[in-house]
């Protein structure tokens, strides 16, 4: 497995690319800016990308889907967030995004190969109704769900607290402590790590 982070934008958001090393495909998870930076990891590792994973649908993690001809994986709830800038939240900024890729809906269970590797899509709504977290073997991504010190946001539009919180509780805590939690911002941590800190 080839695993590179790349910090982009102004919200420094983290931007995952997985490989197959053996197939020499990747994915690109949460592509919100830099896309020329992103791009050049892809080439730097002979990696052919053959999708986007988005988390979930918020600016900051979306803003680079057009760039790349793929198509964007998203939690059906979070579908319309992609096509809605007053959800999506760039509304907010200069220029409305919406998304031109095809998007592809996901859910609870799904199974998304990339190569070799398989993701198996865990909702956990909360920060956004289709909110998601991947996990890969030992690996969790998880998007604004929860970081190495804190959790997601839930103040903006259709955020929920208690269904974040529910969302920790009963999908994340519940994994073995060894996992490294990969975040959408800031440094990685383990699952042990998060419940010393963790008070719900």
């Amino acid at each position: 497995m080839i695993l590179e982070k790349i910090v982009v934008g102004g919200f420094l958001t983290n931007c995952y690319i997985i490989g197959c090393e053996k197939k020499k495909e990747c994915g690109i998870i949460d592509p919100g800016d830099d896309v020329e930076r992103i791009e050049q990891i892809i080439k730097k590792n002979n990696l052919k990308p053959i999708m986007i994973i988005n988390t979930h649908g918020h600016y900051d993690h979306i803003k680079g889907n057009n760039f790349f001809n793929l198509p964007v994986y998203i939690h059906k709830y979070d579908k319309e967030f992609l096509i809605d800038p007053e959800k999506n939240l760039s509304s907010l900024f200069s220029t409305p995004y919406i998304c031109k890729n095809n998007i592809i809906q996901i859910e609870e269970k799904d199974i998304i190969k990339i190569g070799n590797l398989s993701f198996e899509v865990i909702h956990t709504p909360g920060h956004t109704p289709g909110s998601i977290c991947l996990k890969l073997n030992n690996i969790l991504f998880s998007g604004d769900t929860i970081f190495s010190d804190g959790i997601g946001r839930t103040d903006f539009p259709f955020g929920n607290e208690e269904l974040l919180i529910k969302s920790i509780k009963e999908k994340i805590l519940v994994l073995p402590d060894e996992i490294e939690v990969y975040p959408g911002h800031g440094e990685k941590t383990k699952i042990k790590n998060l419940k010393k800190w963790l008070i719900l």
